[in-house]
């Protein structure tokens, strides 16, 4: 996962669906003030004696889950080469007692729950991928609750809560309409651009028929993602004749058309809502100091909430680069030839939204009031973007209450029990009330 963040906007459309503020900012309504048929289902789900087992066992694994947390994340998962991590997360679900479980062509681990046929299928997923390159030291270390490793949160220990969703639902005995499709996905982070889950959804066997999506992702005990941040991520080349630093002195420079468009790029208005933003990141070329360089090279990052904004500053920003090269082509010498530029789309990940009035968001606001907890309601960049921008409704869950320092080597998160049961429940709940329990 890239951030999380939070979405104010929907807070007002999602007020109206369970009135769940009650009289406290911090505490829902209790279960018996509300009574639409979403708060029903959920109360018919926490009521039943299935359901109990099935939280009974996130009290009693506890351990377990924090044990596959660090098995999982000792099992190095680098960029576009997760392949073991994927191969130990397959064996895992057949284990579970998963049907059809297989790794499909783009590197997905599937396993599905058969329902009893009277729902659409539902997705429950989290992403097998980290940031880090091969190599990195992934070893675990413990200081009390918290458990230190790079991609130890990100998202490992989403993929750990999604075995227990999994060994919960058994326990219980429980039974649901809809089929659950298990997923650990391939490429959610970075330039792996979402190509796990965007074939799952345009090229995978089950793609036509997911109707609900659930990425674990992220953390805290009040908060979900309904609102997916979209972005274009380009890598800009820039190319000249080069040449000597004293000797062809007044050539054309391709360095300072580079520099020419990242400077006019920080003029650009952007709106604060939806929020938008831009980043010159990573730069390159050259050969020597003594050198005109021939070619230099920048990657840019472009966000919005919105994909209408996403695409104005997308626009803006390739005139840009096209303004800059002329801007030096017509400053220096071209005798030796001009300056060129070639912009490659390397990130496209689209913005999306689910409606405040779909069932996934009424099951899951439901869900949290019944657990005395008043929703956050956040917007992110997750495997859920894909399927919001399609129109299906997906929301991304907690993996986990508390973690920190993600994409950074000292990443840690925390295996405190009491509130990270509570994610769990109502994680389990919201599933359970979207795939119809029986």
């Amino acid at each position: 996962m890239t951030f999380m963040i939070r979405a104010n906007g929907i807070a007002l459309a999602l007020g109206l669906a369970l009135a769940v503020a009650g009289a406290s900012a911090q505490t829902a309504a209790p279960p018996s003030a509300t009574s639409t048929p979403h708060s029903e289902v959920v109360r018919r789900i926490m009521g039943s004696e299935g359901y109990k087992k099935a939280v009974e066992l996130f009290d009693r694994e506890h351990d377990r889950w924090v044990n596959e947390v660090i098995q999982l994340t000792e099992i190095e998962a680098p960029p576009f080469k997760e392949a073991k991590r994927a191969a130990v997360y397959a064996e895992m679900f057949k284990a579970h007692g998963l049907q059809g479980v297989e790794i499909d062509p783009e590197g997905n681990v599937l396993g599905m729950r058969r329902g009893t046929g009277g729902g659409p299928l539902v997705v429950a997923s989290a992403h097998l991928d980290t940031v880090f390159p091969e190599g990195t030291d992934v070893k675990v270390t413990r200081k009390g609750t918290r458990l230190h490793a790079p991609g130890v949160g990100d998202d490992s220990t989403g993929l750990a809560t999604l075995l227990q969703y999994v060994r919960a639902l058994d326990a219980g005995g429980l039974k649901t309409k809809a089929d659950i499709l298990f997923v650990g996905t391939v490429g959610e982070e970075g330039l792996g651009d979402l190509r796990g889950v965007r074939y799952l959804f345009t090229k995978g066997k089950y793609k036509d028929q997911i109707k609900a999506f659930f990425s674990l992702d992220g953390g805290g005990v009040t908060e979900f993602a309904t609102g997916g941040v979209g972005s274009k991520r380009y890598r800009v080349t820039f190319k000249g004749p080069g040449g000597h630093s004293y000797g062809a002195y007044g050539l054309v420079n391709p360095m300072a058309a580079m520099s020419q468009a990242v400077v006019e790029l920080y003029k650009t208005n952007v709106p604060a809502k939806p929020k938008t933003t831009y980043s010159a990141s990573v730069t390159g070329g050259g050969t020597s100091v003594n050198s005109i360089p021939n070619e230099v090279w920048m990657e840019f990052d472009m966000r919005s909430e919105s994909a209408e904004e996403l695409a104005k500053v997308e626009k803006r920003f390739l005139a840009i680069l096209a303004q800059a090269v002329e801007t030096e082509n017509n400053a220096r010498s071209v005798k030796e030839g001009p300056i060129t530029f070639d912009a490659k789309l390397v990130g496209d990940r689209p913005a999306g939204q689910t409606d405040a009035k779909a069932d996934i968001v009424l099951y899951a606001t439901a869900a949290y009031a019944a657990h005395g907890l008043k929703p956050e309601y956040r917007t992110g960049s997750t495997d859920s973007n894909m399927p919001m921008s399609l129109g299906i409704p997906a929301i991304t869950m907690p993996r986990a209450d508390k973690g920190g320092r993600a994409h950074s080597l000292d990443e840690w998160v925390d295996t405190e029990k009491e509130s990270n049961l509570m994610v769990k429940k109502t994680g389990l709940t919201t599933i359970l009330a979207v795939a119809g329990m029986e």
